[in-house]
Order: C-alpha cells, then sequence, then structure tokens
C-alpha cells in the first residue's frame, strides 16, 4: 500500500476510535442507538473462548482478534474486517492489547434476506464460487467513511433509525461489488436453501438439544450422507454432529454463567444424558472442567472489578 494513503487510513482509523470512545468507554459490549451496530472494547488478553460467529460484518479498529475455524486459525487486525456468512461456532482470541490500548472493534449485524435485497435491486454481476462461511478483508477509505457517517448517527436518534439502514444497505453494496463479492452471492443462495444446507443449518440451531443422526438429516433433505458432509463442512468448517454439540456446549456455559442452573441441570437441558460425558466434551472444548470454568470466569470478572475500581 501506498505509505501516504496507509497514514490517510490510519488516521481515519484514530477519528472512529474517537467516535467510539464518545459513545461508550465501558467495557465488553455496548448496544448503540442503532439496533444493528454494537461496539466492543477489551482491556485485557483473553484466552480462546468459543463463541458463535454471526451473520455481520465485524471490523477491527485497534487490537488483534484470532479466530479459530474448524483446522483453520485466522488474524484480523487494526484496519481489517471478517465478514461472516452465517452461524458458525468458532473460538476467538482477543490479543495485543493493554488497559490503555484496549481492543475495540464495531459489529454491524445484517441478514441473509438484506443481501439478497440488495442484490435483486442492483445490477452487480456477481458468480458464486467457494462455499466459505467467513472472509477476512481489509477496509478502504470509502468503507471508513461510511463506518464514521454511521457512527455519526447515533448522536441523532430521531433519524438514525431511517439513514442508518440506508448506510448499512451502503455497506452490503459495497461489500456486493468488491472483490469478495461472490461470498455474499453465496449467503444468498444458502438463504433460498439451495442443496438445503441452510434449512439444516436453520434446524440444528432450533433443535440442537435433539438426538438425530446425519443419515437421517440426509433422508429427511433428499441428500446422500456423502453430500451432506462435505456440503455442510465446506460451510461450516465442522460436520453436522460436531455442529450441533459446539451449539449445545456453549448453551450450556451461557445457562451456568447466568447462574440459573447447576451443572448436571445445564447438561440435561442441552440434550446430555450422561453428566460425565457432558464433563468430558465440555473440557475438551472449553480446556477446564464445567465448574472450574465457572470458577475462573467469575474470579476474572472479580479482579477486572477490582481493577477498574
Amino acid at each position: 500500500m501506498d505509505e501516504t494513503l496507509e497514514i490517510k487510513l490510519q488516521k481515519e482509523l484514530q477519528s472512529i476510535i474517537a467516535l467510539t470512545e464518545k459513545i461508550s468507554r465501558s467495557e465488553g459490549r455496548s448496544q448503540t442507538v442503532i439496533p444493528f451496530l454494537s461496539i466492543y472494547r477489551i482491556s485485557h488478553r483473553t484466552r480462546p473462548l468459543p463463541i458463535v460467529l454471526t451473520p455481520a460484518l465485524c471490523m477491527v479498529l485497534q487490537g488483534t482478534k484470532y479466530l479459530h475455524i474448524g483446522q483453520n486459525t485466522v488474524h484480523y487486525q487494526a484496519g481489517s474486517y471478517i465478514a461472516s456468512l452465517v452461524d458458525i461456532p468458532v473460538s476467538a482470541q482477543i490479543v495485543d492489547v493493554t488497559k490503555k490500548l484496549p481492543y475495540i472493534g464495531l459489529r454491524i449485524h445484517f441478514t441473509a434476506k438484506e443481501i439478497v435485497s440488495v442484490l435483486l435491486e442492483t445490477e452487480i454481476d456477481v458468480k458464486p464460487k467457494a462455499n466459505d462461511g467467513a472472509f477476512i478483508g481489509s477496509a478502504d477509505a470509502d468503507l471508513l467513511d461510511m463506518l464514521t457517517r454511521l457512527l455519526k448517527l447515533t448522536g441523532k436518534p430521531k433519524t438514525a433509525g431511517y439513514l442508518s439502514e440506508l448506510i448499512k444497505r451502503e455497506i452490503i453494496y459495497y461489500l456486493l461489488s468488491g472483490e469478495c463479492g461472490h461470498h455474499f452471492v453465496q449467503q444468498a443462495l444458502i438463504y433460498q436453501k439451495i442443496d438445503h444446507i441452510g434449512s439444516i443449518i436453520a434446524w440444528i440451531k432450533e433443535n440442537y438439544y435433539r438426538s438425530f443422526t446425519v443419515e437421517e438429516l440426509a433422508k429427511t433433505n433428499n441428500m446422500s450422507v456423502s453430500a451432506l458432509h462435505r456440503k455442510f463442512k465446506a460451510i461450516t468448517s465442522m460436520g453436522p454432529l460436531q455442529y450441533q454439540k459446539r451449539l449445545r456446549l456453549q448453551e450450556a456455559r451461557r445457562l451456568m454463567l447466568s447462574g440459573s442452573v447447576n451443572v448436571s441441570s445445564a447438561a440435561m437441558e442441552v440434550g446430555y444424558d450422561s453428566p460425565s460425558q457432558f464433563s468430558r466434551e465440555y473440557r475438551r472444548l472449553f480446556g477446564l472442567a464445567p465448574l472450574q470454568d465457572m470458577k475462573a470466569v467469575r474470579e476474572k470478572s472479580a479482579a477486572d472489578e477490582d481493577e477498574n475500581g
């Protein structure tokens, strides 16, 4: 990249960071007055934690984030973004941050329906390619300008509702017309349930607590088992049963962290018959047994509260 252009982009990033700090300096996620726009601020390095990457554009303004998607590890840092196209269980880790220079990111949620709407209303000619579930991109002056205008709208709640939707459509158009536009066409195909993979993902999300076999899924959707495995893994980087297991364990962790259930109840609620199997698989995913994990999270929260006064 040209050195002068890079300096200009860095200045624009700093301006956007300043805008986020006017909106919120709170640790964690801050929801803005714009429903689809959130700000993230994390001032400490985290260990890899499983999350579900949902359809969105996530822009890093400061710091670095590692994502472990299936067998692949990707990282994106200040000036880059990741656009996720389907719900994908991944592990995320924040690095290269301090209290003075925290991780700061923006998340713009969108839906497949919105992508299809923009695609149908424009004359963009993009051909779908590989079934990637997410991709990394580098922001340019145009995208940073859109983000700046979007953040400035948070100070104008009376007009933010209407104008923010227009900017979101502008961002989707930008993504569709860029060199990675084929990824978003793929999202449109998933939304239209081509090859049934979109409907299968949706069904597993709604029924993660139920037992099923891949053979049953394939038969219900008029697919061969091998085709289902191949196409499902191409989009999510894992097989259907592994996808279900990730959703189960992450929901169980959420329930336990909320304090509403104990380990055995959480295991049963998400579909496990055996508490010992649940504990083994939980440790394998999160690195600690359930009770140890709960203790570690609460101690970390208490330490953060003490540090922040």
